[in-house]
Parts: structure tokens; C-alpha cells; sequence
């Protein structure tokens, strides 16, 4: 413990350190005021219905990723998924357009295009996702006294461009982050909105533990036991590496003769888990495309049988 508070007293102390910290954080607070900020036109105290239907499932799922922005019906209620959608949607394409492969091989240049697209599909995404949001909400149990504005075509284009931009926003606080901050802007964005409303959960576990008789503080102090093995798994997990042994000859001419020697020994370094969390952002867009359409059809789908299948793949 000792080493950890002069390890963060080391990084104070050094100033471009600590101005990119204090920037970074700067950042976040600005993302997370956004996130409470509700669109024009709807009244916040009618939303109950909608924060209980985000506490589980495919939505709860969704409202984490955004950091509660979706149950609030905030300008940033897309959040920085459609960004990271268009990301993976761009990166699949690279291997089957050959457009996109010469790009890749461009070096910064390429790169740069690209990035360019990527924002353009992210619009794109977006300007799907908006709607379908609005529509969604009288779906979830927002009543209509919940629209002061009414739903008229004006209000949902309003909206739209509003949610579209907020997107975009958050787009480029996570840029600002990874340029003039600690670096990994959108998985910062992401990490913040899940961890948002930690403190929250903590405190009702703890009322819930201590009063209910469920256990008490034994209890709670089990699970954050826990808690802290599956963080020490994960980054285990994030980091191990599985070393392929390469074995390399060595030549030597001896009389005209060349000998093959044993030479060094090397290894491959292979990622454990080299996708990261790309498949589990990706299998978050396929259970929202299955629950919607078991919803339209009326189908008897649940929305947590994609996660059951994701964890048994």
C-alpha cells in the first residue's frame, strides 16, 4: 500500500503527467454531465417507467455500455456504440474490399481515410438509431403526457440531429482524451459509463444486505471479495500470453562444407484473448437486432438467450 501511494505521488509530480490526468478527467466530467442532459421536449419526471424497464436484460445491457444516458433519454443516449459499431463494421469490410485493404496499406495516410469513413458511417448509424430510439420509447412505457412538445415530425427531426450530434460530441471528447489525455479515449468513455453507477449499486447492496436480513455485512464483504477475483481474472486474462516456441538453424561453412548448428531459440508472443472486448460489442449489436425483431414478430424470444448462447460459443 505504501508503494502504491508514493507510486501515485511519483506521477503528480511529474507536470505534463498530471495535466493530461486532470485533462482526462476534465473530459469525463463533461461526458457524464452530458449524460444527464434530457432531450428538449420531454419531461424527466415521467421517465420511472422507462429506467424500470433498463434495469435487466438486452436494455440494461445497453443502458450500462451508455452509462445511463439511454433510461434518462439524454442527448448522449446513443452514447459512442454507433461509432464502435461503424469501427468493427469497417474493419470486417477491410478484409473483402479491396478499396479498403489499399487504404490499410498506405500507412498514416490510409489511416487518416479510413477514420474519415468511419465518422461518415458513424452519422449514418446514427441517423437510424435516432428514430428507432424515439419510437422505441412510447414501446417501453413512456406515456404521451411524457412528449410536452408533442411527437410531431419537427420534434423527432429536432431530436434526431440533437442525438446525432451528441454522438458525434462524445466522438470527439473520446479523440481529445486519446490526443491531449492518458491516451484510450472511447474505452475510457465506455469504462466510465459502466463504472457510473457503481457507487449507487454498492450503497443499495449494503441497505439491502443490512436490513433485509440476507445476510449482512458477511455477505457484502464476500461479494466484494469476489468482485475483486473477477478483476484480478479479467486482467489476468487481458494479459497472458502464450509463447510459440520458433527454433531457428544456424549455417557455418567448415572446408567447403556447410553444417547446419542448433541456433537460438525464440518465441512467437500470441494474445490470449487478442480480440479484447471487440466480440462482446459486437454480440451486444446482434442481441439488440434479435430482441427487436422477436419484438416486432411477436415471437417468444428473450432478450437474454443471445447471452446465454455467447457464453456457452
Amino acid at each position: 500500500m505504501k508503494k502504491f501511494v508514493e507510486t501515485i505521488s511519483n506521477i503528480w509530480k511529474i507536470e505534463e503527467l498530471r495535466q493530461r490526468i486532470l485533462v482526462t478527467l476534465g473530459l469525463l466530467l463533461v461526458y457524464r454531465f452530458g449524460a444527464q442532459v434530457v432531450l428538449p421536449g420531454i419531461d424527466t419526471a415521467q421517465l420511472a417507467e422507462l429506467s424500470s424497464q433498463t434495469e435487466q436484460g438486452i436494455l440494461g445491457i445497453l443502458n450500462a455500455f451508455t452509462g445511463g444516458a439511454f433510461a434518462n433519454a439524454s442527448v448522449f443516449a446513443l452514447g459512442i456504440m454507433p461509432y464502435i459499431s461503424a469501427s468493427i463494421v469497417v474493419q470486417l469490410m477491410g478484409i473483402a474490399i479491396p478499396y479498403l485493404q489499399k487504404l490499410q496499406k498506405e500507412g498514416e495516410s490510409g489511416r487518416k481515410t479510413i477514420n474519415q469513413i468511419t465518422r461518415w458511417l458513424t452519422i449514418g448509424i446514427c441517423i437510424v438509431q435516432a428514430p428507432a430510439y424515439l419510437y422505441g420509447l412510447s414501446a417501453l412505457g413512456v406515456p404521451e403526457s411524457a412528449f410536452i412538445l408533442g411527437k410531431g415530425l419537427d420534434i423527432k427531426i429536432t431530436s434526431v440531429i440533437i442525438m446525432v450530434t451528441g454522438t458525434k460530441f462524445a466522438m470527439w471528447l473520446g479523440e481529445k482524451i486519446t490526443d491531449k489525455g492518458i491516451g484510450n479515449g472511447i474505452s475510457l468513455l465506455i469504462m466510465i459509463g459502466i463504472i457510473a453507477t457503481m457507487p449507487q449499486s454498492f450503497v443499495q447492496e449494503f441497505i439491502s444486505r443490512t436490513t433485509n436480513n440476507t445476510g449482512g455485512i458477511l455477505f457484502m464483504l464476500i461479494e466484494v471479495i469476489i468482485w475483486f477475483l473477477v478483476i484480478l481474472a479479467s486482467v489476468l486474462l487481458v494479459m497472458a500470453i502464450r509463447q510459440v516456441p520458433v527454433q531457428y538453424a544456424r549455417r557455418t561453412a567448415s572446408g567447403g562444407y556447410e553444417k547446419n548448428m542448433m541456433g537460438s531459440r525464440q518465441y512467437i508472443p500470441l494474445k490470449l484473448n487478442a480480440s479484447g472486448v471487440l466480440p462482446i460489442i459486437f454480440a451486444q449489436a446482434i442481441m439488440i437486432a434479435t430482441s427487436i425483431i422477436g419484438w416486432k414478430l411477436n415471437l417468444p424470444i428473450s432478450s437474454d438467450w443471445p447471452i446465454t448462447f455467447c457464453l456457452a460459443y
